[in-house]
């Protein structure tokens, strides 16, 4: 996987001790949008996306003078962003903060207090019916179709064949469109 060209500059930058603060900073203007809305969607909570993102650029700027452009930066800027997302979800498990059975309920009444919902709103519905979804599908329905990535590009992040990730998203296709229709 060829690394693009901004973010090969980016890269070089970053090595230089003197410019890799300004490296970092276009790092984080360039992605911390897409991967908000990435972590966003797979916590439902602002303010733990927010966490878990200040999380991801942590262990970013920790990682990066290591990186060795074996995949995209994207690529591996998504990989930690759904690690320590699915992290982040394991430890509220084992805190007792989410009961184990009940965290799609506790996503789907964060989806309901949103000042603007409206359940007969399409968009809502999705939000709902994604929130239904075991975590591997939803995670690759998100990244599929939110993200629009594409499965080479997600079986490098998630490191599952592309097969099993056409599966997954069909699977949860098919789950995603009886709940819209069916509620």
């Amino acid at each position: 996987m060829a690394i693009h060209a901004e973010d090969a500059e980016l890269l070089s930058l970053f090595r230089i001790p003197e410019k890799r603060e300004m490296a970092f900073t276009g790092i984080i203007r360039k992605y911390q949008e897409k991967l908000y809305w990435h972590i966003r969607r797979m916590l439902a909570d602002h303010d733990d996306t927010d966490d878990v993102l200040q999380n991801v650029f942590i262990k970013v700027w920790n990682g990066l003078e290591h990186f060795r452009a074996d995949s995209s930066l994207y690529t591996w800027l998504y990989r930690i962003a759904t690690n320590e997302s699915l992290s982040f979800l394991e430890q509220k498990k084992r805190k007792g903060v989410v009961p184990i059975d009940g965290l799609g309920d506790s996503f789907q009444d964060k989806i309901r207090a949103e000042t603007d919902f409206d359940a007969s709103k399409l968009e809502w519905k999705l939000q709902l019916a994604i929130q239904e979804l075991p975590e591997k599908q939803k995670l690759v329905f998100i990244l599929r179709y939110y993200d629009e990535m594409p499965y080479a590009e997600m079986s490098r992040v998630l490191e599952t064949s592309e097969g099993a990730l056409k599966a997954s998203y069909h699977h949860a296709a098919k789950k995603i469109e009886d709940y819209i229709l069916n509620r």
